[in-house]
């Protein structure tokens, strides 16, 4: 393994900066100011390279990354899809606005996406259009309880540490908040003053954004704000959602555990939907490939007492989506 620029084609002071800034980004009228200062570089400099960044795919956006059912409501779905179908499938159910991540994996249950929404009815409404639009019928799982769910990936010492990521109450939101909200679907433009365009986009003044950020930065509702980078563009190749029939007296203890393990980026329960679907507890490996998803996932069965377990692995395959939640 190289040095970090050698791994990502990217200058050693830019990925210090998309590596510590994944979350505690500036909240502040010229926060790439800032930003550039650190890394000893112009601000036009730092723009450029930002931009070139998210050219490259490495950088998704920069922005908020809202925990899960507070603006809006979210749920995991799949479909079996008849495999000489799947991209005709894949590429219906990416046009959705409600879907963000789209991705085949290894198993009957082929097709695997996130749906989110500003109410259930919303999700409904979605599902019933995939059904309607491909005559397969939607695995429905949403989140029961989250114990783990950030997906910052660090590439260095200063990377996003684990946090415990508790499930804050959703807030009152008001007109304000919404247009807000709207307005960060595509995260905040790379521009010297870039909380002032994102005021503008929704008719309020600068220092009210600021505020209604850092208000919901420090209450959990924006769980991260910051860097939001790819994973597979990292050198993630391959990601495990691994799952597990638990009995449900242990779920909650056994998910603790599991959340604290520095090889899950993500985990949390979801209902059994009976036979076709027993499972209730889901974590997520990311890893360089498929063979070192599968050991990692053998490795945290056997750490967590799992083995036994009723339990699949399942390795994606193609990546269809990966964008940020459109509320």
């Amino acid at each position: 393994m190289g040095a970090p620029q050698e791994l990502y084609g990217q200058p050693a002071p830019l990925l210090a900066l998309l590596d510590r800034y994944q979350r505690d980004f500036p909240l502040q009228p010229q926060p790439f100011r800032l930003l550039a200062e650190e890394a000893g570089m112009t601000e036009p400099a730092l723009l450029t390279a930002l931009a070139q960044a998210r050219a490259d795919g490495l950088l998704g956006r920069v922005g908020a990354v809202f925990a899960p059912n507070t603006v809006g409501v979210s749920t995991l779905a799949a479909l079996a899809v008849p495999p000489v179908r799947l991209d005709e499938v894949a590429a219906r159910v990416s046009r959705l606005r409600e879907v963000n991540h789209n991705y085949a994996r290894e198993h009957r249950y082929n097709l695997w996406f996130v749906l989110t929404a500003p109410d259930r009815a919303g999700i409904d409404a979605a599902l019933a259009q995939i059904a309607a639009d491909t005559g397969l019928a939607p695995l429905d799982l949403p989140l029961e309880r989250e114990y783990h769910i950030d997906l910052g990936f660090a590439l260095g010492a200063d990377g996003p540490a684990r946090r415990p990521t508790l499930a804050p109450p959703a807030p009152r939101l008001d007109d304000a908040d919404r247009r807000l909200i709207a307005a960060l679907n595509g995260g905040i433009a790379l521009q010297s003053r870039p909380f002032a365009l994102l005021a503008d986009a929704c008719a309020l003044h600068e220092d009210e954004v600021l505020q209604r950020l850092q208000s919901w930065v420090g209450s959990g509702v924006i769980r991260r704000f910051g860097m939001v980078l790819r994973h597979h563009e990292l050198g993630f190749h391959a990601n495990a959602m691994c799952v597990w029939q638990v009995p449900p007296a242990a779920r909650d203890a056994i998910g603790a555990a599991l959340a604290g393990d520095p090889v899950v980026t993500l985990c949390y329960a979801r209902p059994p939907q009976g036979a076709h679907w027993p499972y209730n507890l889901f974590c997520m490996i990311h890893a360089r490939d498929a063979a070192g998803a599968r050991a990692a996932a053998q490795r945290l069965a056997a750490n967590h007492s799992l083995a036994a377990m009723p339990q699949a692995v399942l390795i994606s395959t193609r990546r269809y989506t990966q964008r940020g939640a459109r509320y």
